[in-house]
């Protein structure tokens, strides 16, 4: 764990020193978990945003994007069940004065127990080599099973707690399991009670007259009060969907893990409509296309699992997240859900207007189904620059430190440098640069020796260093490196944009 801990510290520091996330206005001492995204940070996080944008509209002939505004009317949020439904479940301690999510100390607690059955698991792995059976093992062993069945158990109880909105039983479960205070040791608790998490706001020019509204929590509700605009301006068929990427707002009182959960955070959203009776068909579709969407960016199928909701929203049928591995375990990194016909019914019973679709195939009208894809960008950000981030050791026994992003993300494609700076070599350098820039983001460095600048693209993310030298002057040549492999090769100065441009297409990524 301690590694993990020590990567993760490694993965913020890391980030800061190379202009990827600063702690937002720092100068007055910050916000707690606000951050802003640096000169490194805002390119990468467009990128992805395009990876997913470019993924989700352009290869699909039936969805397309909209982008609705963060305010909306406050009776939207009622329809949607946010003003009354939104809540967490907090938990004082009152020896350390710390605020908790009482459903994260319960999940976290049986998440010790998954870690011992893991643990037995690799002892006997260690212990009987090749001739080892995994899965007789998993199944068999009394221990694994033991703390398996814990775990389900504690899970199971939890979930059941907080559909009854028995927060006292929650409570119990808490003290019953021993839970201590994280930071203290301490097991005093207070009551758990439910905080809404919508952030307030006011709308108009005199405090008498205002409005009161909400910063939006979530991107779906705009997609969903436009269904009919969209469905009807792009003469849509179902099934078709609605994509957005945008902004969303969430009071968290307990933000924490660096960027995983912020108060002000970016969501990509996909809401697909279908069919009533037709809706578990592209559940299952969609589970398999959004994983191996994640699967494109070569960050190891071993980091991605399925965790299936026990307790879903009262408005789904069916509910799972794909969890990432991230240095702190896996957690939720994208949400599908299939959320029936709750969201358009709520919204046409509180607007008095009818949200529902011809189908002339069926010659019938109805209200549609929707499954929904979910994705926090700033999640994503995180998963790629904290599994991306790695210290190799050389032949030579040096150690040198890469962010190995996927080409096609990388803030920075290429460095030009000039071997030296004279002889005409800066200029051809920039000659390069005011080549490339039409079609790439690229940059000049020419302080320190090329070894040293080297390093440092290295550790930036920038697949890509070309070295300008005397050769070039007489044969119009360059030196191409690579970043994960350290290989050379001389190339013409004509092939650059070709070499960069093969190594970040969309089609040779998403296919």
């Amino acid at each position: 764990m301690a590694n993990n801990e020590d990567q993760f510290k490694k993965v913020i520091s890391h980030a800061k020193e190379y202009g990827y996330i600063f702690g937002s206005s720092e100068i007055y001492d910050g916000l707690s978990a606000v951050y802003d995204y640096g000169q490194q940070g805002v390119e990468l996080k467009n990128n992805i945003r395009e990876y997913w944008w470019r993924s989700m509209v352009y290869m699909h002939q039936n969805i397309v994007g909209i982008d609705a505004a963060i305010l909306m009317h406050p009776t939207t949020w009622k329809a949607s069940g946010h003003v009354d439904a939104f809540n967490d479940p907090l938990i004082d301690n009152k020896d350390s004065k710390k605020r908790y999510r009482a459903d994260v100390l319960v999940e976290d607690h049986a998440e010790k127990l998954e870690n011992k059955a893991k643990k037995e698991i690799a002892k006997a792995k260690k212990r009987f080599g090749d001739a080892f059976d995994e899965e007789q093992f998993v199944t068999t062993n009394p221990r694994v099973l033991k703390y398996r069945a814990e775990k389900q158990e504690i899970l199971d109880r939890m979930a059941r707690l907080l559909e009854e909105e028995d927060l006292a039983g929650v409570k119990a479960l808490i003290e019953e399991l021993g839970i201590a205070d994280p930071v203290s040791g301490s097991r005093n608790w207070t009551e758990v009670r439910q905080f809404n998490l919508m952030f307030g706001t006011k709308l108009g020019a005199s405090a008498e007259s205002a409005t009161d509204l909400y910063l939006r929590p979530e991107t779906a509700q705009g997609i969903f009060v436009n269904f009919l605009n969209v469905q009807k301006t792009g003469r849509m068929k179902i099934p078709f969907g609605i994509a957005q990427t945008g902004k969303a707002f969430r009071n968290e009182i307990v933000a924490r893990q660096f960027i995983f959960r912020m108060r002000e955070f970016e969501q990509m959203e996909m809401q697909f409509f279908v069919r009533p009776g037709e809706e578990m068909k592209w559940y299952e579709y969609w589970k398999e296309t959004r994983l191996n969407w994640h699967l494109s960016l070569g960050l190891g199928e071993e980091n991605y699992r399925f965790h299936d909701h026990e307790k879903v929203a009262h408005y789904a049928n069916a509910a799972t997240d794909i969890e990432f591995n991230f240095p702190f375990g896996f957690k939720e990194l994208e949400g599908i859900h299939s959320r029936t016909d709750f969201d358009l019914k709520a919204h046409e019973e509180y607007s008095g207007k009818k949200l529902q679709f011809f189908d002339p195939e069926m010659n019938e009208s109805y209200v549609p189904y929707v499954v929904e894809t979910s994705i926090g960008l700033d999640r994503m950000f995180l998963a790629i620059l904290s599994t991306s981030l790695q210290d190799e050791t050389l032949e030579d026994g040096s150690v040198r430190t890469v962010l190995r992003l996927p080409a096609i993300l990388a803030p920075v494609k290429a460095a030009v440098l000039p071997l030296v700076k004279k002889d005409g070599l800066p200029e051809i350098a920039h000659d390069i640069i005011d080549d490339l820039k039409w079609d790439f983001n690229v940059i000049y460095d020419e302080k320190d020796a090329v070894g040293r600048r080297y390093r440092r693209q290295d550790a930036a993310g920038t697949p890509f260093c070309i070295t300008v030298d005397h050769q070039t002057k007489e044969d119009q040549t360059v030196t191409l490196r690579n970043r994960d492999t350290m290989e050379q090769q001389r190339i013409p100065m004509s092939e650059v944009a070709k070499h960069i441009q093969n190594s970040i297409s969309y089609k040779e990524w998403l296919t």
